[in-house]
């Protein structure tokens, strides 16, 4: 087993590879994996999914080497693509094809991630405040708390993470920083729980879980890319396409639901009799309503366990007037 398959566990991957399979089956197919990770869902696409290719994207230069190593074996029908999860028009290109016929995204943060102490991502154990996805980028989560004024990080704790006490988290950082810098997670976590009244703090976990999470989602402007990412997967697809997505909060969530819905709704006023071809749903639900891990591997693979899955079926062409602001 290499490296990478023995320290990642796939959320609903086979599910995953059901919703994309029909889509992946010809002589050509090509599939977009966003988010690459360590190679796990791409690995079983590659497998089930003999005739397809796969274009592994992902930010995370040591993802990039881990899951290649993993998948050598597959030759060329994988190809790595070092960008963020929105550049579908760069992934396309790298396999030289015009459209793609299925996209994958598992967003979030991944277990190689998470796992890697000194990157800073976890709550649970003490490191440098770090965060970043990709260690090329210039901002980590010490120079945010260290830069942003009172304001904007009350505003990011309160959006990114939906803490109730994100002014009293904010208020206490800048007292912190004025006499030392914040700079490990230990330290952060000490200030949230501190801020935290002690009836809230001993429910839910670790009390300091939200405020990471923030931070993280600020630091790697994940948001900023998603809204770009699911309309430029949609434009990737042919016409029978499929594009399926993980989300691991609400945030994310509501992303994807708005734009997967807004393709399947008809955009023409209520009783008409004939509904134009601009107007027509471009999009067909695959899901109803968003999907859930089963109980038995929310208990095996405890990160499954928020994932929200959504997918859908290219049907038409987008019409014109209907393109968002993305493509």
């Amino acid at each position: 087993m290499s490296d990478a398959a023995s320290r990642h566990q796939p959320v609903m991957l086979q599910r995953c590879v059901d919703l994309l399979a029909p889509a992946a089956q010809h002589p050509g197919s090509v599939v977009i994996d966003g988010t690459l990770g360590m190679g796990g869902h791409t690995e079983a696409i590659l497998t089930q999914c003999p005739h397809a290719r796969v274009v592994g994207i992902d930010r995370d230069p040591q993802a990039i080497a881990l899951a290649s190593e993993r998948l050598a074996h597959f030759g060329d029908r994988f190809i790595a693509h070092h960008a963020e999860y929105d550049d579908m028009a760069g992934a396309v290109a790298a396999a030289g094809v015009s459209h793609a016929d299925a996209v994958l995204l598992d967003l979030g943060v991944s277990s190689l991630q998470i796992d890697e102490a000194e990157r800073g991502f976890s709550y649970a154990q003490d490191a440098p405040l770090d965060m970043r996805m990709n260690s090329e980028d210039t901002v980590t989560a010490a120079d945010l708390l260290r830069e942003a004024d009172q304001k904007e990080l009350a505003r990011i704790l309160r959006v990114y993470g939906e803490e109730r006490f994100a002014g009293r988290i904010a208020e206490t950082i800048v007292a912190r920083r004025s006499t030392a810098p914040i700079e490990r997670s230990a330290e952060l976590v000490d200030i949230v729980r501190a801020c935290i009244p002690a009836a809230t703090r001993d429910k839910g976990g670790n009390p300091a879980k939200r405020t990471f999470q923030a931070l993280r989602i600020a630091v790697n402007r994940e948001l900023e890319i998603l809204e770009r990412a699911i309309p430029a997967a949609v434009e990737a697809v042919n016409t029978g396409g499929r594009v399926v997505v993980m989300s691991y909060h609400s945030l994310e969530d509501r992303i994807v639901k708005g734009v997967f819905a807004e393709g399947a709704t008809s955009s023409a006023p209520p009783g008409l009799p004939i509904v134009p071809d601009e107007d027509q749903p471009y999009l067909r639900l695959l899901t109803r309503g968003a999907e859930k891990a089963s109980q038995d591997e929310a208990d095996a693979n405890p990160r499954s366990k928020p994932v929200r899955l959504r997918a859908v079926e290219r049907t038409r062409p987008t019409p014109t007037t209907r393109h968002r602001r993305s493509s």
